[in-house]
């Protein structure tokens, strides 16, 4: 796997979701080296409780039977919160590889715990997509969150 390649479709992902004035974040799943579903942040422009970049992913890749997942890496560039852990955790995806961990601190102890294996690239380009828009929307980021 190339993980610059995959976090790089991720964030482009995260800056389109900037774009559409929405939560920078993004999401790739990758099957046997190629991006089967693509995702962001869509609270905002769905007006939805649930669509995190992760979940906009899954969406996306379609429904599939649970085996399809078991050789699954999903990239995202934030560390991916309680709900899409367990996303993750349902699934049965083996493998997340995370852009960034210090704007917010996900689930990955559960992950782990839980078989999953995770690789934090701590990516700059990730880091500072989430810097300035922490920066720019408080109020948006803790609504997300769920503070």
């Amino acid at each position: 796997m190339n993980d610059e390649y995959f976090m790089s479709a991720a964030r482009k992902q995260a800056q389109k979701g900037r774009d559409e004035g929405g939560v920078p974040i993004g999401c790739v799943l990758v099957k046997n080296g190629e991006i089967v579903g693509a995702g962001h942040n869509r609270r905002v422009q769905r007006d939805s409780a649930i669509l995190h970049a992760e979940m906009d992913a899954l969406e996306t890749t379609g429904r599939q039977p649970g085996t399809f997942y078991k050789d699954v890496t999903l990239y995202t560039t934030l560390s991916p919160c309680a709900m899409c852990s367990g996303a993750i955790l349902l699934y049965g995806i083996p493998s997340v590889v995370i852009g960034e961990n210090v704007s917010f601190m996900g689930e990955e102890a559960l992950l782990a715990e839980r078989g999953v294996t995770i690789r934090v690239l701590d990516d700059p380009g990730c880091r500072t997509l989430m810097q300035d828009f922490v920066s720019q929307r408080p109020d948006l980021w803790h609504e997300d969150i769920g503070r």
